[in-house]
């Protein structure tokens, strides 16, 4: 049988634990856990488990208060898995004992043995429903998924603003702000549609991408059945 599906571009990469497949497909080498978003196994092969991941009791009650959810699962075993998450860009990020504020609808998959935890934006009040962020944190690989290609940007020279909906991910060692371009004229005209951005100003940097997220105003979509996955021990 011949056909360029066979070329060598398409057929499984070797090496690196983490590895990209191609631009839109994560491969991970199995032998330490994986903690990777929940529907974002697309193949496997080898002996491998998905298991819920229960967050524990401190991040359990910060998604019951916030009606917050990241709805993560444990991959265990000996073999390869494959990630994706619609058709978007992955990217891997290797962390050196620092962090990364990470939109929870752009995380993808992560080594379990790095620390993460959902954390409020500062400045995010009742106006924008509560904005929050996964951050993770320690020595270890971390997978991003883009809606289309991002811009990283530098936020020590100037001040950098970005629409709260397009944020990716940012250092965690920055703090942004949260606000609104919104004024009088604007709101009885029916609005601008750009209501509020994160504000970022130092060193370090942003990554954006060219789309918006559309419904919750946060990074995670709320979600009951993951409470519930915890309280009964998954």
């Amino acid at each position: 049988m011949q056909s360029q599906l066979f070329d060598q571009a398409n057929l499984e990469v070797q090496g690196e634990r983490f590895a990209l497949q191609n631009s839109q497909l994560l491969r991970v080498a199995l032998g330490e856990d994986v903690l990777a978003v929940k529907g974002a196994m697309v193949a496997y092969q080898g002996q491998v488990r998905f298991d819920h991941e229960k967050s524990g009791v401190g991040r359990m009650l910060k998604k019951m208060v916030t009606s917050e959810d990241l709805p993560l699962m444990r991959v265990t075993g000996q073999g390869e898995v494959f990630f994706a998450q619609g058709a978007g860009y992955v990217y891997l990020v290797q962390l050196a004992g620092d962090g990364i504020s990470v939109n929870g609808r752009n995380l993808l998959a992560f080594d379990a043995s790095l620390q993460w935890d959902i954390n409020r934006v500062k400045g995010a009040g009742m106006m924008t429903g509560g904005l929050f962020n996964t951050t993770v944190t320690g020595s270890g690989t971390v997978a991003l998924c883009t809606v289309g290609h991002p811009v990283v940007l530098d936020c020590s020279q100037q001040p950098t603003y970005v629409d709260v909906q397009a944020c990716v991910a940012w250092s965690s060692h920055l703090v942004p702000d949260v606000v609104s371009s919104m004024n009088v004229k604007s709101m009885l005209r029916g609005g601008s549609g750009e209501a509020f951005q994160y504000a970022f100003h130092g060193p370090g940097f942003v990554v954006v991408q060219p789309s918006e997220w559309q419904g919750t105003t946060s990074g995670q979509s709320g979600s009951s059945s993951g409470f519930l996955g915890d309280l009964l021990g998954g």
